[in-house]
């Protein structure tokens, strides 16, 4: 692997357990294996190497994430492989992200420390956010959802469900509680579902 790619990774994991701010340039180059000169000739600085990681990071969510749904026509459907996929393939990942999801730990420590940095998470989670609504309009539109939800609003509860249930994850890594979070959100979106059925059988 070559080095550049090999400090990328290290830092991601290191990121994912100590945070940005928690983790310093020497523990990098020691998890990687080189030496200073061989990080600064890749890397001016941490905040440089912090976009590579946030980069290669939403890349590997895409594809644990959302690969897989590609070929799903159902856009309710598509959501609940989302979940799903967020779940089992992302979250519990604790090879590329040994305390969850990196974005979660991002947002807590950057919000107010750095929001230069935080305003690049932030177009992610805006981006996921936009997806979900897109996805809740299309299943308004193929008669999936009633037409009358918000599909903002729901993007929204589903959203704020996603990242509460990540924040305890990181914090217990329990399996059987991530489960049980994410499954109530996959049932709410099967309520929104039933209620449409429910309104069209009167």
């Amino acid at each position: 692997m070559p080095l550049k790619n090999k400090i990328v990774q290290e830092a991601r994991k290191l990121f994912s357990l100590n945070g940005f701010l928690g983790t310093g340039i020497n523990d990098i180059i020691a998890a990687a294996g080189t030496s200073k000169g061989g990080f600064y000739n890749h890397f001016s600085s941490k905040e440089e190497l912090f976009y590579a990681v946030l980069a290669e990071s939403q890349k590997l969510w895409r594809e644990k994430v959302l690969d897989s749904t590609k070929e799903i026509e159902s856009p309710t459907a598509k959501i609940v492989k989302i979940f799903n996929n967020y779940k089992d393939e992302y979250l519990k990942d604790r090879e590329n992200f040994p305390r969850g999801c990196i974005f979660i730990t991002f947002s807590i420590e950057l919000d107010d420390t750095r929001p230069h940095l935080m305003e690049e998470v932030n177009k992610g989670f805006n981006g996921f956010k936009g997806l979900l609504t897109k996805l809740l309009d299309e299943a308004k539109d193929k008669n999936e959802l009633s037409a009358d939800i918000d599909s903002d609003s729901v993007a929204e509860t589903l959203f704020a469900g996603m990242l509460g249930a990540s924040v305890l994850y990181g914090v217990e890594k329990d399996d059987p509680t991530l489960d049980r979070s994410i499954n109530a959100l996959i049932e709410y979106v099967h309520l929104l579902s039933e209620k449409r059925m429910q309104r069209q059988s009167i």
